[in-house]
C-alpha cells in the first residue's frame, strides 16, 4: 500500500471520525448537563476520579502497550502470533484490576455511604468493565490496522450515547442507587462496544464476498482466537519486546496523563467536593481535546507508523515517503497551533459564560472561572503535543523509546512533586499549572526529535509552528475585544445573582 492511499485512509478516518464524534458529543454533552443537576459534587468526584482513575489505570497498564507494537509496522505480518499476543491483555487486566481493587478498597480513604452510597460495589464493578473491554482488543486492533473507518466511531459513540441514557434514566426513576447507577452504565458501556467489534469482525469473515474484497489477514472466525503451533512460538518475540518497551513507557505516561487524579486519590490535597468541580471543568476544558485532537492523533499515529521504518532515519527511507510524511506533520502541527490559540483566545473570555451554561452556579461561582480559564491555555499546549508525540512514538526505533523512558521518568517524578507543592500552594490550579509545565518539556522532547529525524533531509515541518505577524495580530486583537465583550456579562451575572 502506498504512501498517499495510506494517508488518504488516515484522513478519511479523522475527519469521519471527527464528524461524527461531534455529533455524538453534543448528544452526550446535553444529557450530561441535565444530569449534573441531579447529582452532589460529592458523587461525581468519587466517580470521575476515584472510580474512573480505578478503571483507566487498569485499562491502560494492560492494553496500552499492546496496542502501540501490535500497530507499528503496517500489516504485513504474522497475524496468529500478533493476536495471540493481544490475547495476553485479558489475564494482565484481571491481574491488574484485582491489585489495584484491593488497594482502593484496602488503603484508600472511604467515601461517607450515607452521601456516597456502595461505594465497594462501584469499586468492583469498575474492575469487572475494564476487564470486560479487554476482551475486545484483538478485535479492536485488527480493524484499526485495517482502518475500519465508521466502525470505531459508531461504536464507541454508541456505547458512550447509551451510558449516559441510562444513568440519565437511573439518577431520575433510582437517584437512591448512588454508585450502583455509574457502575451499571459502565458495564453497559464496556459491553456493547466489545459486542460492536465481536459482531461486525464475525459478520464480516462469515460473508465471503465481503472478506476478500477486504483482504483480510484470517478468513475463518476460529483464527480470532488464541491458538498454540508447534512449527513457531506462540508469539512474535520481536513485537512482545517491543510491548515491554512500550510498557515501560506508558506506565509513565499514565502518570503524566491521570498525574493530578493519582495526587487527589493518595495524597487527599482536595476532598472529594472539590474534586468534583476540577474534574467536571477538566471534561469540559478537554471537550475540544477529545473531539477534535484525539481522533487526529490516532489516525495519523497509524499513518506515520505505516508508511516511516523506525530503525531508519529520514535520508535512509524512501525519499517520497518521508515528503509525504513532513508534509502532514507541518499541517498537522499549523492546524493543531491555530485550533489552541482559537480555543485559548475565546474560552479565556467566556469561561464564567460557558460554565453557567453547562453546569449552573455549581460551576459557575467560587473556583470553577478561574480553573476553565486556566484550561484554556493548557488545550493549546495539549494540540501541540499530540501531534508532535504522534509522529515521535510512530518514527522511534526501539533503542529511542528506552531512551526516551528515561526522561519520561524524571518528568513523571518531577511531576508529582510540583502538582503536590503548587496544589498545596493555590488549590487545584496547581493541577493546571504543574501539567502545563508536564506538557511544555514533553513538546521539547518531541520537537527534539523531529528536528533530529529531518536533520539530514531537506524537509523541516517543524516550519508549522511558525505564523505570520498578521495572523498573530489577528489573535492579540480578538483576545482584547473578547476581553472587553465579557465584563457586561459578568455584570449582568451579578445583577441577577
Amino acid at each position: 500500500m502506498g504512501s498517499q492511499e495510506v494517508l488518504g485512509q488516515a484522513a478519511r478516518l479523522a475527519s469521519s471520525g471527527l464528524l461524527l464524534q461531534v455529533l455524538f458529543r453534543l448528544i452526550t454533552f446535553v444529557l450530561n448537563a441535565f444530569i449534573l443537576r441531579f447529582l452532589s459534587k460529592e458523587i461525581v468526584g468519587v466517580v470521575n476520579v476515584r472510580l474512573t482513575l480505578l478503571y483507566s489505570t487498569t485499562i491502560f497498564l494492560a492494553r496500552e502497550a499492546f496496542r502501540r507494537a501490535c500497530l507499528s509496522g503496517g500489516t504485513q505480518r504474522d497475524w496468529t502470533q500478533t493476536l495471540n499476543l493481544l490475547w495476553l491483555t485479558v489475564p494482565l487486566g484481571i491481574f491488574w484490576s484485582l491489585c489495584l481493587g484491593w488497594v482502593w478498597l484496602q488503603l484508600l480513604e472511604v467515601p461517607d455511604p450515607n452521601v456516597v452510597p456502595y461505594y465497594g460495589t462501584g469499586v468492583l464493578l469498575f474492575g469487572l468493565s475494564a476487564v470486560v473491554e479487554l476482551l475486545g482488543e484483538p478485535f479492536w486492533v485488527l480493524a484499526q490496522a485495517h482502518m475500519f473507518v465508521k466502525l470505531k466511531v459508531l461504536a464507541e459513540s454508541m456505547s458512550v450515547i447509551l451510558r449516559s441514557v441510562l444513568t440519565a434514566l437511573l439518577v431520575l426513576w433510582l437517584p437512591h442507587w448512588g454508585l450502583y447507577i455509574f457502575s451499571l452504565a459502565q458495564l453497559l458501556y464496556t459491553a456493547v462496544l466489545v459486542l460492536c467489534y465481536m459482531l461486525y469482525l464475525i459478520k464480516l469473515l462469515r460473508s465471503p464476498e465481503s472478506s476478500k474484497q477486504l483482504t483480510l489477514p484470517i478468513s475463518k472466525v476460529t483464527q480470532l482466537l488464541p491458538s498454540i503451533s508447534r512449527r513457531k512460538a506462540f508469539v512474535n518475540w520481536n513485537e512482545a519486546r517491543l510491548t515491554w518497551s512500550f510498557f515501560k513507557q506508558s506506565f509513565l505516561k499514565q502518570i503524566l496523563t491521570e498525574g493530578e487524579r493519582y495526587v487527589m486519590t493518595f495524597l487527599n490535597v482536595l476532598n472529594f467536593g472539590d474534586q468534583g468541580i476540577y474534574d467536571i471543568v477538566n471534561n469540559l476544558g478537554s471537550l475540544v481535546a477529545r473531539l477534535i485532537f484525539q481522533p487526529v492523533e490516532e489516525s495519523f499515529y497509524i499513518f506515520f507508523a505505516k508508511v516511516l521504518e523506525r530503525e531508519k532515519d529520514a535520508s535512509l527511507q524512501k525519499q517520497d515517503d518521508v515528503a509525504v510524511a513532513a508534509a502532514v506533520l507541518e499541517s498537522l502541527l499549523k492546524l493543531a497551533l491555530l485550533t489552541g490559540l482559537t480555543v485559548t483566545v475565546f474560552g479565556f473570555a467566556y469561561s464564567q459564560l460557558a460554565l453557567d451554561i453547562y453546569g449552573g452556579a455549581m460551576l459557575s461561582s467560587g473556583s470553577g472561572p478561574v480553573l476553565m480559564r486556566c484550561y484554556c491555555l493548557y488545550v493549546l499546549l495539549l494540540a501541540v503535543n499530540g501531534v508532535t508525540e504522534c509522529f515521535t512514538f510512530a518514527a522511534m526505533s526501539k533503542e529511542d523509546v528506552d531512551r526516551y523512558n528515561f526522561t519520561m521518568l524524571a518528568l513523571s517524578s518531577s511531576f508529582l512533586v510540583l502538582s503536590y507543592l503548587l496544589t498545596s500552594w493555590c488549590g487545584s490550579v496547581g493541577f493546571i499549572m504543574a501539567n502545563c509545565f508536564n506538557m511544555g518539556i514533553r513538546i521539547t522532547q518531541s520537537l527534539s526529535f523531529i528536528h533530529h529525524y529531518f536533520q539530514e533531509s531537506p524537509h523541516r515541518p517543524l516550519a508549522g509552528l511558525l505564523l505570520s505577524p498578521v495572523l498573530l495580530g489577528v489573535f492579540v486583537l480578538s483576545a482584547g475585544i473578547t476581553s472587553v465583550s465579557e465584563k457586561p456579562v459578568d455584570r449582568a451575572g451579578e445583577m441577577a445573582q
